[in-house]
């Protein structure tokens, strides 16, 4: 059971199952973001499903080449959606391959180690990497309010 370790035993057992459905809530909006990239099988990649997963003023930070890349959702999603579009990166999916999630109130944060797979230009691409998920409970739901990433050395 996840708890604030600042809570009293009677509030630990009230906010456990809380915890338990909110962390439901975050697992399935997390693995729908991952999901999103998807474009094996003819599957086609959809904008609007993609910035849906973000808060409408969210962060989103690439780390790479020693610097970081910044992005609105809109921005971050146009360019990636035209890439699975356009036939140059084929059988593509990225995946949660481990996850921790830290619930307080109506935030959350999350750490994901991620693999990804395809192919590019006909080469096979594949890579790992690490996401930060910062998230907020809105009347909506949960929503992804930053997220910064990283691919690991070897990865492109």
């Amino acid at each position: 059971m996840q708890c604030n370790a600042a809570c009293g035993a009677e509030q630990s057992v009230c906010l456990g199952m809380t915890n338990i459905r909110e962390q439901e809530a975050i697992d399935a909006l997390i693995q729908g973001f991952f999901s999103a990239f998807d474009n094996r099988c003819g599957r086609m990649v959809n904008y609007e499903d993609i910035v849906a997963y973000f808060a409408s003023k969210a962060v989103i930070a690439k780390y790479s080449n020693a610097r970081h890349e910044l992005y609105s959702p809109e921005e971050f999603a146009k360019p990636r959606v035209a890439l699975l579009a356009s036939g140059d990166l084929t059988d593509f999916h990225e995946w949660e391959e481990s996850a921790s999630t830290q619930i307080v109130g109506d935030m959350a944060s999350r750490t994901s180690r991620y693999a990804k797979s395809g192919f590019h230009l006909g080469a096979i691409y594949a890579g790992k990497g690490t996401k930060f998920f910062q998230l907020g409970r809105f009347d909506a739901g949960w929503r992804i309010v930053a997220l910064s990433w990283m691919d690991d050395e070897a990865s492109a």
